[in-house]
């Protein structure tokens, strides 16, 4: 592959495949003796020719001989696959396939690893969910335990797919009303402090409150100090030797959008060391709001003593808090409709909290440190494009209909390709312009003029510096972020008479 290449397919009908394990279409040359085909799996056709754009093991594609990941995978090693598991159900309909990795674009990934392996070595497929989505749900949705016992009869090869949550909140009338205990990742986790080569360093003198994921915030405060920024993180994705994200094209009320960058939240072992936002509005110091004021301060002098209540675990607390959460949307504004809990383009802590993750998975190890510069895991990535979100993501927005499988051995620059892809400016989103710069532990070595995006629409298959606005798909931003990311043309200065 050439520097930083970004592989872009598009599908004419974008559909997906409705029967697991979601076989290939047709009898590829690099699978003989394959019987077993579904004609309608279109998604595992994109992936491949994906595969195909980035060259790689360019001179036996179409040959028996084809491995495309002979370079990236090795006999014997350890691959981990992370899809984007966010949850079984979109927040407002029974809709799930613009929310996760659809099980078709998994299946495609997995068969080209367990060739690159030689059936010696191990896949391990995981996320964490969010703490209140079902499992079992997830599971059957995404066709997994299908894929795996399909794996198991006719390889003879085990596919470990993990839940690495330790807790799942079981949520009632947007309450937390019970916490059941999980195994979680069955290696254990392991915490990693990055002190100050931290994102947060810059923020150490000011004094912040962070929220994390859930009411106790005196935890998430205890791991991200001054000095102090550690995470809990999963040991099966830090010890693997490769690891391979399927993200999901989405816009991000937090961020902007999340593909790969944003992804890696769910690599962690306990989620309420990770700050979401900063109490308070920018006045107060914070990012918690667009602005403060005197509503803003009243709300969080009602609902912060509340939540404070909610740990007490007490069934009355819980039970009055269930009946009076739609009176405060009605008093305060929704969640649609106002900027509250860091949902807007000036969220100042999940961008720093996303890089810091990426860096630790990079260079991390399962002991708890830090290989040097230089040391980088091996890493891909496939984005799942062909349903996307935009609007009210990662879990609320609209469904895009885009056929798109972008991919790429270097996550900010497929991010980059992907933000352009949804009509926005990178050099607008904190955590992709941020992943381009200089660091002790750095995430890529250039800028966008070192990305050579790769695709099957002329448009598209050209320098990014070359693209313009009209070649993207003008994704519509989270509401709290219109106006601030769209990729506009620089303003021409109007002559003077």
């Amino acid at each position: 592959m050439s520097r930083y290449a970004v592989a872009i397919q598009r599908q004419d009908r974008p559909a997906y495949p409705e029967r697991p394990p979601y076989h290939p279409p047709v009898a590829y040359p690099e699978f003989p003796g394959t019987t077993e085909l579904d004609p309608t799996n279109t998604a595992y056709t994109a992936v491949r020719d994906a595969l195909a754009l980035l060259g790689l093991d360019r001179e036996r594609f179409g040959t028996p001989a084809w491995n495309p990941f002979k370079e990236l995978v090795r006999p014997g090693d350890t691959v981990f696959l992370k899809p984007n598991m966010i949850a079984h159900r979109h927040v407002l309909r029974d809709e799930w396939d613009s929310l996760i990795t659809h099980g078709s674009v998994i299946r495609a990934v997995v068969d080209y690893v367990h060739l690159a392996l030689e059936g010696r070595g191990r896949i391990w497929l995981g996320d964490a969910p969010q703490t209140d989505s079902h499992w079992d749900g997830l599971m059957d949705r995404m066709g997994l335990d299908a894929l795996r016992a399909w794996y198991a009869a006719r390889h003879g090869f085990a596919i470990e797919v993990i839940d690495l949550r330790d807790e799942h909140y079981v949520e009632k009338d947007g309450i937390y009303v019970e916490t059941v205990p999980l195994p979680g990742d069955p290696r254990g986790g392991v915490a990693i402090d990055l002190a100050n080569d931290s994102m947060f360093r810059e923020l150490d003198a000011q004094g912040k409150r962070y929220y994390g994921a859930y009411y106790d915030w005196k935890e998430t405060n205890a791991h991200q100090r001054s000095g102090r920024h550690e995470y809990a993180i999963s040991k099966s994705p830090l010890s693997a030797d490769v690891f391979i994200s399927l993200p999901k094209l989405k816009t991000h009320k937090k961020c902007g959008i999340t593909v790969n960058l944003k992804g890696l939240v769910g690599i962690n072992a306990n989620k309420n060391w990770l700050p979401h936002y900063a109490f308070g509005g920018p006045e107060d110091g914070g990012d918690q709001f667009e602005r403060s004021s005197m509503k803003t301060r009243f709300e969080n002098w009602i609902v912060v003593p509340a939540k404070q209540m909610l740990l007490s675990n007490m069934p009355l607390v819980k039970s009055i808090a269930r009946r009076t959460k739609k009176v405060g949307y009605d008093v305060f504004g929704s969640n649609e409709h106002v900027v509250r809990s860091g949902n807007w383009h000036g969220n100042d802590t999940v961008w720093r909290m996303c890089l810091d993750l990426n860096r630790i998975l990079a260079y991390g190890g399962e002991d708890g440190s830090m290989r040097p510069a230089g040391g980088a895991k091996r890493c891909f990535s496939l984005v799942d494009g062909i349903v996307a979100m935009d609007g009210d993501g990662p879990q609320a927005g609209n469904r895009r209909a885009e056929g798109l499988v972008i991919a790429g051995d270097n996550p900010v620059a497929v991010d980059a390709v992907c933000a352009r892809l949804m009509g926005f400016d990178p050099a607008k989103i904190a955590l992709v312009r941020a992943a381009f710069e200089p660091h002790r532990w750095p995430l890529i070595d250039g800028n966008e003029a070192d990305i050579s995006p790769f695709s099957n629409v002329p448009a598209w298959s050209r320098p990014l510096a070359a693209w313009s606005p009209e070649d993207s798909l003008r994704f519509a931003p989270h509401f709290g972020w219109t106006g601030t990311l769209e990729w506009t043309y620089p303003a021409v200065a109007t002559p003077t008479a």
